[in-house]
C-alpha cells in the first residue's frame, strides 16, 4: 500500500465493475477512503443490484482499505446528492470526485428512441453534471480537489453512436469550463479517455461492427481481458487516472488525458489549421474554388459513401 492520498476521501461513480473498479482498488491502496457507487445495473442501464459495490467493498476491506458502498443513481440531482452526502456521512469529507459510470445504447440515430438518447446522455453527461453540482461545494469551502471526468475517444465519431459521442464529447467541454472556474480554489478538473476489453465493449452489436468496418473504422467484439499483462486490460487506466488525483499534478488542469492500454497520451485542444481569407464579403462562386484547394485539399472523407450492390 502506498500514502500518495492518505486521508483522502474518494468518490467513484461505476467503482463496481470493468474500468471503475480497477480505479477504486488503486485508490484504496493509495490510502483513501472510497466511496463505491454502482447501481449494479446491467450495460444498457436496466435494473439494479447490490452486488458489484458490495463485492468490491469487501475485497478492499480484506486488503487493508477503507470504502463504503452506495447504489444511487447519478443520473438524478437528488440520486447525486445522496452519493455525496454518503461521503460527508461516513467520512466527513470528500476530495475527489472519479465519474466512471456509463451505459450503451447503441442505435442508428434514424431507429433512436428519444427514451435511447436520454438514457445515456442522463447518466453521462447529467451524471457529471448532477455529480460535479452537489460535490463542489465542499471543494470551495476547503479549497482543494480534484474531479476526473471518464469521456471517450468514441465521441470524435463512431457509427450507431450518435447519443454516446454527444454526451462524452459534452464532457470534454465541460471539463474545459469547470476547470477555468475551479482553479481559483485549488481545484483541478480533467478528462480522460480511457479503453479497455470490458463487458461495455463487447455489448457492441454486429450490425454496428459491420457498419464501422464498411466506413473504415477499426472496431471489435471484445470479452474482458484477464491478466494485466494484456494492452487492453481495464485496470491498465487507473494509475494513470489515479496520477491526476495526486499532489503531483497538481498543474494539471482542463486537459484530456488518454490512459487506455500501456501510454499515457495528451489530446490538444481543437485549433484552427488552415484558413483563407476575404476582404469582401464571400460568395459562392468563390467558395466553390478555394474550398476544395486550400480548405479540405488532402483531408479523409470519414465516413465515404457505400456503392451499392450490383444485381
Amino acid at each position: 500500500m502506498g500514502n500518495r492520498l492518505e486521508g483522502k476521501v474518494a468518490i467513484v461513480t461505476g467503482g463496481g465493475g470493468g474500468i471503475g473498479r480497477g480505479v477504486c482498488r488503486l485508490l484504496a491502496e493509495e490510502g483513501a477512503s472510497v466511496v463505491v457507487n454502482d447501481v449494479g445495473g446491467a450495460v444498457d442501464g436496466t435494473g439494479t443490484s447490490t452486488g458489484p459495490a458490495d463485492e468490491l467493498v469487501s475485497e478492499i476491506k480484506e486488503n487493508g482499505g477503507v470504502a463504503v458502498s452506495n447504489y444511487d443513481t447519478i443520473a438524478t440531482m437528488e440520486g447525486a446528492g445522496k452519493l455525496v452526502q454518503a461521503a460527508i456521512d461516513n467520512f466527513g469529507r470528500v476530495d475527489i470526485l472519479m465519474h466512471v459510470a456509463g451505459i450503451l445504447r447503441d442505435r442508428m440515430v434514424f431507429n433512436m428512441t428519444e427514451e435511447e438518447w436520454d438514457a445515456v446522455l442522463s447518466v453521462h453527461l447529467y451524471g457529471a453534471f448532477n455529480t460535479v453540482k452537489q460535490v463542489v461545494p465542499h471543494l470551495i469551502e476547503q479549497r482543494s480537489g480534484r474531479i476526473i471526468i471518464f469521456s471517450s475517444g468514441s465521441g470524435l465519431g463512431n457509427s450507431g453512436q450518435t447519443n454516446y459521442a454527444a454526451a462524452k464529447e459534452g464532457q470534454v467541454g465541460f471539463v474545459r469550463s469547470l476547470s477555468r472556474e475551479l482553479a481559483p480554489f485549488n481545484i483541478t478538473v480533467n478528462a480522460v479517455y480511457p479503453g479497455g476489453d470490458t463487458r461495455m465493449t463487447g455489448s457492441i452489436p454486429d450490425s454496428a461492427l459491420e457498419i464501422r468496418a464498411q466506413r473504415g473504422i477499426s472496431s471489435r467484439r471484445t470479452v474482458p481481458t484477464k491478466e494485466l499483462w494484456e494492452p487492453r486490460h481495464p485496470d491498465r487506466n487507473a494509475p494513470k487516472a489515479v496520477y491526476l488525483c495526486t499532489d503531483a499534478a497538481e498543474n494539471i488542469t482542463g486537459e484530456v488525458i488518454g490512459t487506455s492500454g500501456p501510454p499515457m497520451t495528451l489530446y490538444t485542444p481543437r485549433h484552427v489549421s488552415r484558413v483563407i481569407h476575404s476582404d469582401t464579403a464571400w460568395t459562392l462562386d468563390q467558395l466553390e474554388v478555394m474550398m476544395p484547394n486550400a480548405i479540405t485539399d488532402g483531408i479523409p472523407n470519414p465516413a465515404p459513401a457505400v456503392q451499392p450492390e450490383e444485381k
